[in-house]
C-alpha cells in the first residue's frame, strides 16, 4: 500500500478476495494484509510495483490476474 504501489494499481488487489473464483474458494485460505512497503523498488532487479507476496514469493507488477494465477498454481488448480 505504499505510494508507488497504490498509484500503479495496488488498490485493485484489495478486492482479491471478492474476485476469488469458485474453484479456489474451498481450496485456499486467503489472508490479505496491506503493508506500507516491501522496499523492493530500491532494487531494479526486483521488478516494478505493485508488489505482492504469495507464500513468501514476491510478485512484481502484480494485478488480480497474476496473483490469482499464482494462487491457482500453488493450489494445483
Amino acid at each position: 500500500m505504499g505510494t508507488a504501489c497504490f498509484v500503479m494499481g495496488a488498490s485493485e488487489l484489495l478486492l482479491l478476495e471478492e474476485k476469488l473464483p469458485e474453484n479456489l474458494k474451498d481450496k485456499v485460505e486467503l489472508e490479505l494484509e496491506g503493508i506500507t512497503c516491501f522496499e523492493a523498488c530500491r532494487d531494479d532487479s526486483m521488478g516494478k510495483p505493485p508488489f505482492v507476496k504469495v507464500n513468501g514469493e514476491l510478485i512484481s507488477q502484480a494485478n488480480v490476474m497474476t496473483v490469482l494465477d499464482k494462487i491457482s498454481q500453488i493450489a494445483g488448480v
